[in-house]
Parts: C-alpha cells; sequence; structure tokens
C-alpha cells in the first residue's frame, strides 16, 4: 500500500467529517423532533408526563445504549462505513414507521428500532473520525462531528412545528390522507429522506485503523464471529453463555440480577411507572452482564478502561450533566407552550434556530479550548466540564423563572451553548486512555452512560415529579418548571467527579502503553 492510499488527505478527511456531520443532524432530527410533538401525541393518544419522558428517554436509550456496545465492538473489526450506513436506513425506516402508529404501544416499539438503529453511528464515527486526524485534533473533530447533536436537535424541533402547523392549515376537517395526524406526518417527512443519506455514506473510504497514530491495527480474521459473540453477551439469557465456565462470576450475576429486580420492584411500587423500570432495569442487567463478559472475553480491553480512574470518573461525570440537559432540552418546548400559550411553529422556530447556532457555537468552540487547554496541562480537556455547569446552571434558572417569551428563547441560545461546549471532551479523553482498537467501544461505553443517566433517567424523572407536582395543586406549567429546577441539583455530584477525573488523568495517561504492554498489547 502506498502512503499516498494509507494517508487519507486533508480535504477528504474534511469530507468525510462533513457527511458524518450530516449523519449526526439526521440522527438527531429523527430523535428530538418528539419533542415539539409532545403536547399533540399526549392528546392524541392520552398519556401523561412522566409516558412521555418513558418516551422520548427510557425506551429509547435503553436499546440504544445496550445495542450500542456490540454494535461498538462491531465497530472495532468491521468496516465503520458500511454499519454506519446500514444503521442509518434502518432507524430513518423506523421513524417513518412511527408516523404509522395509531397506539402508544406501538410508537414505544418504532421508538425502539429507532434507538437499535442509531446506536450504530457514533461508535463507529468517533473510531473513523480518529484515523483520519492526529491526535492532537481529537476533540475539535469529534466536537464538530457531536455539532450534528444541536444542528439535527434545533432542526428537529423547527420542522416538526412547522409540519404540525401546516399539516393542521391543510386538513383543518382532519380529512387527511390515510387519517394522519399531524405528528404521524412529521415523522415520515424526516425519516424517509435518510434512506437516501444511507446510500451516501455507503460511498466514503475506510481508513487503516490506527493510521493516525502509528499503531495499525491488522484487519480482523472473523468480524462477524465477534458480532455474535457480543449479541450473545447482551441478550439474556444468552448473555449467560460466556460466563458459564466460571462459577465464582455466575454467582456474581445472579446475586446482581437478584439486586437488581428487586431496586426495579420498589421502583414501581413508588412511582407506578412499571415499563418505566422494567426497561431500566433491563438495561442495566445487560449491561452489568456484558462488562462481565468482557473481562473473560477481551482482558486487555476490560482492565484498560475499567481500571482506569480517570476513565471511570470522566463517564460518571459528564452523564451527571446530561441528565439536566437532555431533560431540560426535551421539556423546555412543551414548557413554554404551557406557560405563553404559543403555537408549536413559533416555538419550533425560534427554539429551534437557537438551539441549531448555539449548539454548534457552544460544541466547536469548546472542542478548540479543550485543545488548547490539553496542549497546555494534561488534564485540561476536563475543565469543560466546569464550564458546562458554571455557564448553563444560572441561564436555565433564569430561563425557567422568566416572564417574557423573547427573553426565554435568547436564554434557550445561551443555555445551548453553554452546554454543548464539552460535548467533544468524554470520547477524545476515552480514546487517549485506551488503545486504538479499543476505541468504538470504550466510545460506546460513554454513550452508553450519558443514555442511561442522561436520555433515560433525566426527561423521565422531569416528567414524573411535573406529575407529582401537578397532581398537588400547581398548574402544568408551574409544574414543570418546579420538576426541570428540581433535576438540576445532579450538577453538584458531577463537580465532584470532575475533580476526581482531573487528578487521576494525567496519570492514567502517561501510563497507556506501559498498562497495554502488561496486558499483553502489541505495541510497535
Amino acid at each position: 500500500m502506498t502512503d499516498q492510499a494509507a494517508m487519507p488527505s486533508r480535504r477528504y478527511a474534511n469530507y468525510v467529517l462533513f457527511v458524518l456531520v450530516l449523519v449526526y443532524i439526521f440522527n438527531f432530527i429523527d430523535r428530538n423532533i418528539l419533542s415539539i410533538l409532545a403536547e399533540d401525541i399526549k392528546a392524541d393518544l392520552g398519556v401523561t408526563d412522566a409516558e412521555m419522558g418513558f418516551l422520548y428517554g427510557t425506551v429509547f436509550a435503553v436499546f440504544y445504549a445496550v445495542f450500542g456496545i456490540p454494535l461498538a465492538r462491531f465497530a472495532d473489526v468491521w468496516n465503520r462505513r458500511s454499519l454506519i450506513s446500514v444503521g442509518l436506513g434502518f432507524w430513518s425506516l423506523a421513524t417513518a414507521a412511527s408516523g404509522l402508529a395509531r397506539s402508544f404501544g406501538v410508537l414505544a416499539a418504532c421508538r425502539i428500532g429507532v434507538g437499535i438503529g442509531e446506536a450504530s453511528a457514533s461508535p463507529a464515527a468517533y473510531s473513523m473520525l480518529s484515523d483520519y486526524y492526529p491526535p492532537r485534533q481529537r476533540a475539535t473533530v469529534i466536537a464538530i462531528y457531536a455539532a450534528g447533536v444541536y444542528i439535527g436537535a434545533g432542526i428537529g424541533i423547527f420542522l416538526g412545528g412547522f409540519i404540525l402547523e401546516w399539516w393542521a392549515a391543510a386538513y383543518p376537517d382532519g380529512n387527511s390522507p390515510l387519517g394522519l395526524k399531524g405528528w404521524q406526518a412529521a415523522f415520515m417527512a424526516v425519516g424517509i429522506p435518510g434512506l437516501i443519506m444511507a446510500v451516501w455514506v455507503r460511498t466514503l473510504r475506510e481508513p487503516i485503523r490506527g493510521i493516525s497514530e502509528g499503531l495499525v491495527t491488522k484487519p480482523h480474521p472473523a468480524p462477524f464471529r465477534v458480532l455474535t459473540s457480543e449479541l450473545v453477551a447482551v441478550i439474556p439469557p444468552l448473555n449467560l453463555m460466556a460466563l458459564k465456565n466460571d462459577s465464582k462470576v455466575l454467582r456474581k450475576n445472579a446475586i446482581g440480577l437478584v439486586i437488581i429486580i428487586i431496586g426495579s420492584f420498589v421502583l414501581v411500587q413508588l412511582t407506578g411507572s412499571t415499563a418505566q423500570w422494567i426497561t431500566t432495569g433491563f438495561g442495566v442487567y445487560v449491561t452489568f452482564s456484558w462488562i462481565q463478559s468482557l473481562k473473560i472475553r477481551d482482558p486487555a480491553a476490560h482492565a484498560m478502561m475499567f481500571k482506569s480512574k480517570a476513565f471511570i470518573y470522566t463517564m460518571l461525570a459528564f452523564p451527571m450533566t446530561a441528565f439536566v440537559g437532555y431533560g431540560a432540552g426535551f421539556w423546555i418546548a412543551p414548557l413554554l407552550m404551557r406557560a405563553h400559550e404559543v403555537s408549536a411553529a413559533e416555538v419550533g422556530l425560534y427554539l429551534g434556530m437557537g438551539a441549531a447556532a448555539g449548539g454548534f457555537i457552544g460544541i466547536t468552540s469548546g472542542g478548540f479550548l479543550a485543545d488548547y487547554l490539553k496542549q497546555k496541562f494534561p488534564s485540561g480537556r476536563i475543565v469543560l466540564g466546569y464550564v458546562v455547569v458554571v455557564g448553563s446552571a444560572p441561564i436555565l434558572l433564569a430561563l425557567l423563572m422568566t416572564d417574557s417569551l423573547v427573553t426565554a428563547y435568547w436564554l434557550n441560545f445561551f443555555l445551548t451553548a453553554f452546554s454543548a461546549a464539552a460535548g467533544g471532551v468524554p470520547p477524545s479523553t476515552a480514546a487517549d486512555i485506551v488503545m486504538p482498537r479499543m476505541r468504538a467501544i470504550a466510545g460506546a461505553f460513554y454513550i452508553l452512560m450519558n443514555t442511561f443517566i442522561g436520555l433515560a433517567l433525566g426527561p423521565y424523572f422531569m416528567g414524573q415529579f411535573s406529575d407529582m407536582f401537578f397532581a398537588s395543586g400547581m398548574t402544568d406549567a408551574d409544574a414543570l418548571r418546579w420538576a426541570i429546577g428540581v433535576s438540576m441539583l445532579t450538577f453538584i455530584p458531577a463537580l465532584i467527579f470532575f475533580y476526581l477525573a482531573q487528578k487521576h488523568l494525567p496519570g492514567d495517561e502517561a501510563t497507556r502503553l506501559d498498562r497495554a504492554k502488561a496486558l499483553g498489547e502489541t505495541v510497535d
């Protein structure tokens, strides 16, 4: 292979980055459009705030996180471009199918499909981009990629509001094609174009794994065997097959399962949310079993990740801020519609533009700043975590308290900018701690934690608190306002974990190759 073939040009690398940003935009359009459609879905299907939080967060997040692990492992051994293409096609079909839903259960099933499909994208993209760009630019590049979160979320809110209003004007008597509601038409409108995008992604060139660091990894001889073993590891009761030869591990697994069942039962009794805690318990058990099996199947990857205190604390700190970010990101649109009696189209336009612009500015500038600080001192990137908390907390409080709709729109812009600032830090930090062949799986574990803590729990708990406050006599707007405010307490443990991650990161990065060698890894 020639050097030119081995090292892609900067121009082509930038082209790949552009296409992957578009993929991530589609990812979050399909995911976040539910926010602006929430009030119409509630009215049409007769569901509560807690159930909407479950629909947006938990049922999507658990399957997104659980299947993210085997698909990330697959990305570490197979063609990443092809994996992203297939996943994009699958989640686009599931999004379009949501437009045919006539019940809460069918809509939840479609959200599961969206979650499974979207799980294929980011771990593979993190890994690809880490091979197209040198390590010194890693946080910047991943931050640019992650800007798709906010652009897609903003476009999703805008498009959803626009389609709702247009559909209502076009079919005021309800005599629409196939009897579709506006929210159903919105799902179809954003899902179908993703199929074309999937074909485009398939045309990208796959980079040589590890080329950016001179740690070239040989192609795996049996990638689909790896996928099969990873799927078995996360699907009960097949997951026990990987543990069957170790009685001690099996006992720990059984004890963990009992604890999770008891915990889920208690939470069901306390909240009345059966589906929420059964689904969450399933996800927690699968994750617990997968970590056990990883230690048996790939002890080096397990040790590089879970024996690194910096890795563990980073994987806890940033998801704690995502608890507020995901929750507020979902509920601010319904809050403004309730508090100010404004249309979905107007809220979608201004919140959507604000989220897209603020998120892009915040995450790209945060990526540049993170890489700059990384050059100044080893744990510099973690500083962006403090920026998120200190910057977003007072802005969110002001947004909740203001009586001015225009002020709320502007505050949402600045809130999104600060909340997005650290988007490139966790996956780039994870990539710096592990070896190249482990990048996708390390990135997937971050996504898993971010999804469980942030997406599965944030929107649900805010919805649950909202239902509780509403039942106590508050208006629906005040109940939601207080629910978001109370949830901001998770910033406190986040700050503690940021400090601990920053403390341990320099040592763990400095000893990466020595730790890998001690674990039997080949380091050229």
